[in-house]
């Protein structure tokens, strides 16, 4: 039987930029959108506060776009300040290249596994599914779904008991499947 495990974000993503007044690198998003209007153009920021000094920063959205191309819905989300559209923002390669930032995903997901029925079974194939790109190492996870430790999870990665058409080393940020042999 097939299991399924879904990695989940919790919370917003540490955004990893230089703080132009302390040297921090830590900002964290505030959720909010800041959007001017000059004749036809439209310009967009999403707002981010250092974690050091309360400093903000504008990570750009829109630049200069003619106000007729923006989607209407976009433009609602954005002075509506949607929560769900910074985290879509945060996760756009796009975005991140042009502001030249990278985010920091630690303690801001958890893995949900279902529930622990399945540890009894000889052969279990699991599937797991990212709800949103949050890089973990599937070493991590199979330890943390599991029980075990990284140390174990390894040991059974080289005895040939876990199995996957991907690979296990290094970070994935998409979905994978494994079968684990007791």
């Amino acid at each position: 039987m097939l299991e399924n495990w879904v990695v989940m974000p919790t919370c917003l993503p540490i955004v990893l930029r230089r703080c132009h007044t302390c040297a921090s690198e830590r900002f964290r998003a505030s959720g909010k959108f800041r959007v001017n209007a000059n004749h036809k153009l439209i310009d967009a920021w999403l707002l981010v506060l250092c974690t050091s000094c309360g400093e903000t920063a504008k990570l750009t959205v829109l630049e200069r776009v003619n106000v007729r191309s923006v989607q209407p819905e976009l433009l609602d989300r954005l002075h509506g300040n949607d929560v769900g559209l910074t985290a879509e923002l945060l996760q756009d390669p796009v975005v991140q290249r042009r502001n030249r930032i990278a985010l920091d995903w630690t303690d801001a997901w958890r893995l949900d596994t279902g529930g622990s029925d399945h540890l009894d079974r000889e052969v279990i194939d699991i599937s797991v599914r990212f709800a949103a790109r949050i890089p973990v190492r599937p070493v991590r996870l199979i330890a943390e779904g599991c029980g075990l430790s990284r140390a174990e999870v390894e040991r059974l990665i080289a005895k040939g008991k876990i199995v996957s058409a991907h690979r296990l080393s290094g970070k994935l940020s998409g979905d994978f499947a494994f079968m684990l042999k007791r």
